[in-house]
């Protein structure tokens, strides 16, 4: 023997026990970790985008400067329906601010505003929350038809508002569009789902 045990000192190796409960313990710990990342890679490649509200367009429902998250997933698997809050950049052009609006019209409808009131396909528009009487109809004086990728849109302040009725903005190309508004984030107070 190479080594001599001297006053109690062993130097041969003593094969450890594998605390099986410490590494299962860790792997559902590495687990969790990876799951985690995922979900918030997914988060933020569907709903990453952060865009301020810009301007009284959609007062009372978005304040200008305030944060929402844009989920740019939805209309990848469907379209923009009648009362979605959109995120669109007019006319296509990079160098615009991002504009949130409401879907008043889908593709196939005529729109027209005549008496300060809102008519789509012929019939007035009854709307589930309050808004004021149009003041301006602008391009909507006269019936619009919407081709298959358009949509036409107000903000909630109706009489205060770039929207569809102003050739700046008109009709919303389906390719502009980045997403649908979902959810305020800045500032704390008004955290909450976009309706």
């Amino acid at each position: 023997m190479l080594f001599k045990s001297r006053k109690g000192l062993d130097f041969t190796r003593k094969k450890r026990k594998v605390n099986h409960k410490a590494v299962r313990s860790v792997s559902i710990w590495i687990v969790e970790i990876i799951i985690v990342v995922l979900l918030a890679f997914i988060t933020v490649f569907f709903f990453g985008k952060r865009v301020g509200v810009v301007g009284k367009s959609m007062e009372t429902s978005l304040y200008s400067d305030e944060q929402v998250l844009v989920n740019k997933f939805i209309y990848k698997v469907s379209k923009p329906k009648k009362n979605d809050i959109i995120v669109f950049k007019p006319n296509g052009n990079k160098k615009s601010p991002y504009y949130l609006r409401r879907v008043i019209a889908t593709p196939g409808d005529s729109v027209q505003i005549k008496n300060g009131m809102i008519y789509i396909n012929g019939k007035m528009l009854q709307e589930n929350r309050r808004v004021a009487t149009i003041e301006n109809p602008g391009i909507a004086n006269k019936k619009i038809r919407l081709n298959k990728d358009e949509y036409f849109v107000l903000g909630d302040n109706r009489n205060n508002s770039e929207d569809s009725r102003y050739s700046s903005v008109g009709n919303v190309k389906a390719k502009y569009i980045e997403g649908k508004a979902w959810l305020k984030v800045v500032p704390f107070s008004r955290v909450g789902f976009v309706k």
